[in-house]
């Protein structure tokens, strides 16, 4: 292990708040003195299976800390998925079915080890506990919080101002989250800064059942490539860990420069005297994609390789610096029998987007060529005119159709 200071100093980079910092040196002390690991959690709803660069940012800390000697738990919430996270919300969420908590908690599995050693992590569900509870241990938790304290929750406060319905399931939630530490002993647990609030009732619910509060260490939401809203794949601005190098590349490629330095600061292991002697060359002028560039390589080699890297930047080059077509774009073959067909329901079927109302939302935003031409016609149909057609959409998709007879 390196010195509780060194560790310290490695652990604060990118964070936004850290309750306490003195809390953590004295854990890190004691944790080196006695050469006994801290325990570091973190818990995810298996509501989205997808995970993205935002996911990565308190993963590549879990990590942090991994390296360091730590052990780290990745919690998934299978128990308080089936409640649903009540953060950010306007109104109550859509409980999942234990079905769909079960298969989603899966791909999270095959998705962190991308990042987190797998022999080193200890994966928990946290129905182990929170299923076995009895009524009785429900109402000694519920003991433990006042509503008045709940009710001081910027996102349950407003929907109370106006009327709005909070369901007393949406109260348990950061409750059982916190007996979450309760049941692990958490060290330190990590969340974004939209989890402040449950974060800290951690810390309380633990004192309550005698245990050593955890520190809480919060890092940034992450903007996704249109640079305003945070990452999710509900905004459609998201960049996947499973995404194709091309697809990664190109995405990161179109993020706005104001972004640059915090993606390499919070996705990259780019020391940060180098990221701040990119910072003073693009302020004195100098061209902002060179770095973005490299953003690219580095970050889809840390996820597919040096050589996927490689290619990424040059099929970027082909396709957008010298407007070519990619060589392996998807093919499918239509006998002219069927003509006409709408193009519409021809790229949902390819599954070039995930719906028809896609297909035309991006054909409004005359985001869809055919052979070059841009469409803003929704009913456009492909008519046995030509031998085949070539359709883009939006910047880094493309489908060749072939005719047949």
């Amino acid at each position: 292990m390196l010195r509780p200071e060194e560790q310290l100093e490695i652990l604060k980079r990118g964070i936004v708040d850290l309750v306490s910092e003195g809390e953590l040196l004295k854990k890190l002390e004691r944790s080196y003195k006695e050469n006994k690991p801290l325990i570091i959690k973190q818990g995810f709803d298996p509501t989205a299976p997808d995970l993205h660069l935002g996911h990565t940012v308190s993963i590549r800390k879990l990590k942090q800390f991994q390296d360091l000697g730590h052990t780290v738990v990745f919690l998934i919430g299978d128990f308080t998925g089936m409640i649903g996270d009540p953060t950010g919300r306007s109104k109550t969420r859509k409980q999942l079915t234990p079905e769909e908590v079960k298969q989603n908690a899966e791909t999270y599995k095959m998705q962190i080890f991308k990042i987190l050693n797998p022999e080193k992590t200890i994966i928990e569900f946290n129905s182990k506990w929170l299923g076995k509870m009895s009524f009785k241990d429900v109402l000694i938790l519920t003991s433990k919080y006042t509503v008045a304290r709940m009710l001081e929750r910027d996102d349950f406060s407003k929907r109370f101002k106006k009327g709005i319905p909070i369901s007393i399931i949406e109260f348990l939630y950061p409750l059982a989250q916190a007996y979450d530490s309760v049941a692990l002993k958490a060290d330190v647990e990590l969340g974004g800064t939209d989890q402040t609030f449950n974060l800290l009732i951690g810390r309380d619910i633990q004192r309550e059942y005698g245990v050593e509060p955890q520190v809480i260490m919060t890092l940034p939401i992450l903007e996704g490539t249109d640079g305003i809203e945070k990452m999710s794949k509900s905004y459609g601005n998201y960049i996947g860990i499973n995404d194709a190098p091309e697809d990664m590349f190109g995405k990161i490629m179109s993020i706005p420069d104001s972004l640059i330095i915090k993606y390499f600061e919070l996705l990259t292991d780019v020391p940060m005297s180098d990221i701040k002697n990119i910072q003073i060359k693009m302020s004195k002028g100098e061209n902002p994609s060179i770095f973005k560039r490299l953003l690219g390589k580095t970050i889809v080699e840390m996820y597919h390789g040096k050589e996927a890297a490689k290619a990424a930047e040059e099929h970027f080059n082909k396709v957008f610096k010298n407007k070519e077509i990619p060589e392996d774009i998807p093919e499918i073959k239509i006998n002219i029998s069927r003509l006409p067909l709408r193009l519409t329901n021809i790229l949902s079927e390819a599954k070039i987007v995930a719906s028809n109302s896609e297909a035309r939302r991006l054909i409004k935003q005359n985001a869809v060529t055919v052979n070059n031409l841009k469409i803003n016609d929704i009913n456009f149909d492909i008519t046995p005119d030509k031998d085949e057609y070539i359709i883009k959409v939006g910047k880094r998709k493309f489908l060749k159709i072939l005719l047949t007879k």
